[in-house]
């Protein structure tokens, strides 16, 4: 698999990462529902075989328990994955979910994460989220120290502004960015991609999938049977009425790919990749089928002729 240069940093990122917010499993607050570990550390293990070299997680993704079941994946590999973490969302006893940012919170939680996923430290340590935003500058003066202490090598962002990347800049230097980016959701193209182009800073999309409506395999059956502490089940994207607007634009996206020889998510990871800016995609897997096919979209490119009809669809206004 082909890798990319993460901004200014001495990492080469494969150009598909493996992300693991569903990995951790049920019962808390932003679930895909249940999950079988087993089934996710064989993901894991598949997706290092097929050339996937870095793995992105989250304390907050099962509270804790996706960067355990990374952990217990890490210690049968052979050759270690660079591993991608963050900080910042916390959760109480009662499992509720919160933004912190002060300094000791930060040093508590890289502790914490270096503990579950049994490394001596972390390649890109990021924050989750610009909240609370007062406290931003503490925070990435924080993560500055940890560096200098050795415990993480390089710090980044996600969900961030370009003026709140403008504030934190002068401090210590941003690696990269974690912006969402689809073909559904394409906000980053507008000042995003460009500044962290000028400025040096890698960029790792998350859900190039759109949490799975991109695979070409959602139904609205398949929704009405999601199961009860499924986030998705709150988006609006998987409710009426832009459920039917998004199901026929998958239609029409399907005969595209059909075009281009391939399956709908190896378009939707290609058409993300075509942004030089964009060093990787993070693609979520469940299990091994899931990533074996997204990893085909990792180093192929679009042709121009179906580059223009993706772009007619996603500019078409829906009709329902």
């Amino acid at each position: 698999m082909k890798t990319r240069r993460l901004g200014e940093t001495e990492l080469e990122f494969s150009t598909v990462g493996l992300g693991t917010w569903a990995m951790g499993g049920a019962a808390w607050e932003f679930s895909w529902g249940p999950q079988d570990d087993n089934d996710s550390i064989k993901a894991i293990h598949c997706a290092v075989d097929l050339g996937v070299n870095w793995i992105d997680t989250a304390p907050v993704y099962g509270l804790g328990h996706a960067e355990e079941v990374v952990g217990r994946a890490l210690k049968s590999l052979h050759t270690r994955p660079l591993i991608a973490t963050k900080c910042g969302l916390c959760w109480n006893q009662q499992r509720e979910i919160f933004g912190r940012l002060k300094k000791d919170s930060i040093r508590t939680e890289v502790e914490a994460s270096l503990q579950r996923l049994g490394v001596d430290v972390i390649d890109l340590f990021q924050i989750h989220w610009p909240d609370p935003e007062e406290d931003l500058e503490e925070a990435w003066s924080a993560i500055a120290t940890l560096i200098n202490e050795g415990k993480v090598r390089y710090a980044g962002v996600c969900n961030f502004s370009v003026a709140q990347l403008k504030r934190i800049q002068p401090i210590h230097p941003v690696a990269s960015l974690q912006p969402p980016y689809s073909m559904m959701l394409r906000g980053a193209e507008q000042e995003l991609l460009p500044y962290c182009a000028v400025n040096k800073i890698g960029i790792v999309v998350y859900s190039p999938l759109q949490k799975g409506l991109l695979t070409g395999k959602i139904t609205r059956e398949w929704v009405q049977q999601l199961p009860l502490d499924d986030h998705r089940r709150n988006d609006p994207r998987f409710q009426d009425p832009q459920l039917s607007a998004n199901l026929e634009l998958l239609d029409s996206l399907r005969q595209v790919a059909k075009k281009s020889g391939c399956s709908l998510a190896e378009l939707a990871i290609k058409w993300v990749l075509r942004r030089p800016e964009i060093t990787s995609a993070i693609v979520g897997a469940r299990k091994p089928s899931q990533i074996e096919e997204t990893v085909k979209g990792a180093d192929g490119i679009i042709s121009n002729e179906n580059l223009i009809a993706i772009e007619a669809l996603l500019k078409k206004p829906a009709t329902v």
